[in-house]
């Protein structure tokens, strides 16, 4: 899957509500709002004996059906549950009813300043003051394993419960879409980046290479004069940020996480980047960038990506172009896009493709005031299970999907024709791929019905060419702190400088930008920063065990 980019765009606080989340979760939940203390233990008599070596939900026997209440922190979020082929499964297997809501960070704050906290809770920002605080108002899934269900050890990961321990020792949220360093190793996590290039020009061109800054100047040129019509290269939206031209470029290029004795590696100033940045702009000055690329939004640089419109692109987020992809493929069959090298490191560094990382997405907590904690943890543990994961991604066996001498599935003949005809029908009635609490790219690579053919290619193209960035997750300054606030001017002053070096009129001009930048993060505080990020990189590195 995608980087958090999965597809839908994360949740983050603003300064105000992180600095009320804290303020609501250090009050709230320490007096009678939230309820600082757990609900009494729930009994297990009568009900079952915890086994390491097997569920608890197989072993529960307890006849009245449990209500638990579910909030997940996005208004976007399905909350029916048990009429889809996914839901019901769960509903009767776990012999439980789920009631969803869901809100906003505003709704979020108002739990924990009140009594009627829900059982379960969701969220989507791990370094939010909400979850930095869990321990005031979550009970520990560690606790919980031990005490109902010790097997929830065996279906998560290890290094997934280390990376979510906080000081006290517990840990309190799990993740899904957490990718450890044995999900790389095994290779079975698609690449979703790629440079890419309409077959129809790459073959009328002569199958060019484009790796050297001189050779991409020299295409873009090419393209532009035989191919009028096409915009020579193009590149996910800029918006607020920096598009793929950032750190994704960065990736591309193998420009090193840290420095030598390793500290925090401010990337953006890398000169093998800085090169490439420079070649970028030269191009731009020939004509071989339009000014169009930085002014289209998401949905005008969809629509080109449909049409074609783009003679080559450096695309993050594959899987979500898929279908934008698949229907130029499928109307344009010998003009498809198709990966290749593309442009390379000027000083030999291999590329370091990035993907979702070890934070993951989704943070899933069970709350002081549950209910049944018991029944709360044995979701967890069905969910990450492998029944959980096939549930969630295929479905039934023999229902919604069958299983080949290989390992491999395919959705049945009816479920395929609908998931691709029909996908409202396929939402309300299966849910597959959607229901993803806990969910896993690995599972992905067990069908291909997981993905578009358009992007099958540009996957395997990527193959050995991802590298984890798990030392850079989660190094920002804490919200609230001068930092922090630094920080967010540096980097706003870093989109606008990137996109205004790519455009500058002159070598004159794209220096001057460059010094410009270089003399704002001395004004800011920058060496600060930089103390704070490599003091959470070193401690990232203690939590996996890296030397």
């Amino acid at each position: 899957m995608f980087k958090m980019n999965k597809g839908f765009g994360k949740k983050s606080l603003t300064l105000c509500a992180a600095l009320l989340a804290a303020a609501l979760v250090v009050t709230g939940c320490g007096g009678s709002g939230g309820g600082s203390k757990a609900k009494e233990e729930v009994s297990l008599e009568n009900r079952y004996t915890p086994d390491a070596n097997r569920p608890a939900w197989e072993l529960d026997t307890k006849e009245e059906m449990t209500e638990l209440t579910w909030y997940v922190n996005a208004d976007w979020w399905n909350t029916d549950f048990g009429n889809d082929v996914v839901t019901k499964k769960i509903k009767e297997d776990l012999n439980i009813n789920i009631k969803f809501i869901t809100g906003d960070d505003t709704k979020l704050n108002t739990f924990f300043a009140g009594n009627d906290m829900p059982d379960l809770i969701t969220t989507f920002d791990s370094n939010s003051a909400v979850v930095q605080k869990a321990s005031t108002w979550a009970l520990p899934l560690n606790e919980l394993a031990e005490k109902y269900d010790p097997y929830f050890n065996k279906a998560a990961a290890a290094d997934t419960l280390n990376w979510f321990k906080l000081d006290d020792g517990n840990t309190y949220g799990y993740p899904n879409y957490s990718n450890t360093q044995a999900d790389y190793d095994n290779g079975t996590i698609p690449a979703k980046t790629a440079f890419i290039i309409r077959k129809d020009v790459y073959e009328a061109l002569g199958q060019p290479s484009i790796s050297t800054p001189e050779e991409f100047k020299s295409v873009m040129g090419q393209i532009k004069s035989q191919f009028p019509d096409l915009i020579p290269f193009g590149f996910n939206s800029i918006g607020e940020g920096t598009g793929s031209l950032g750190d994704v470029f960065q990736d591309f290029l193998g420009v090193p996480l840290e420095t030598e004795n390793g500290e925090f590696y401010n990337r953006n100033l890398d000169e093998d980047y800085l090169a490439w940045l420079k070649t970028l702009n030269e191009s731009y000055q020939e004509g071989g960038i339009s000014d169009d690329s930085f002014a289209d939004d998401g949905p005008a640089f969809e629509e080109k990506v449909k049409a074609g419109k783009y003679a080559t692109m450096l695309l993050d987020g594959t899987p979500q172009q898929g279908g934008n992809l698949q229907i130029f493929m499928t109307a344009n069959p010998d003009k498809a896009y198709m990966a290749i090298d593309g442009p390379k490191s000027t000083v030999g560094n291999e590329p370091k493709l990035n993907q979702s990382g070890i934070t993951g997405w989704m943070i899933s907590f069970i709350t002081k005031n549950c209910k049944d904690p018991a029944k709360a943890i044995q979701i967890f543990t069905y969910l990450l299970s492998e029944e959980g994961q096939m549930l969630m991604n295929y479905g039934i066996e023999g229902e919604t999907y069958t299983k080949n001498a290989d390992g491999t599935v395919q959705f049945t003949p009816e479920v395929k024709e609908l998931q691709l005809n029909n996908a409202d029908q396929f939402k309300k009635e299966y849910r597959m791929g959607e229901f993803m609490f806990f969910g896993h790219d690995r599972h992905k690579a067990l069908s291909a019905d997981a993905f578009p053919e358009s992007i099958k290619q540009m996957q395997e193209w990527g193959k050995g060419k991802l590298v984890p960035h798990f030392i850079l997750e989660n190094i920002n300054p804490d919200q609230g702190t001068a930092e922090a606030r630094s920080l967010t001017a540096i980097n706003t002053t870093w989109n606008t400088a990137m996109v205004s070096l790519i455009r500058s009129k002159s070598e004159a001009e794209f220096d001057k930008t460059l010094d410009a930048y270089k003399k704002f993060l001395d004004e800011n505080g920058w060496e600060a920063i930089v103390k704070v990020r490599t003091e959470k990189m070193q401690a990232n590195k203690e939590k996996l065990g890296i030397k």
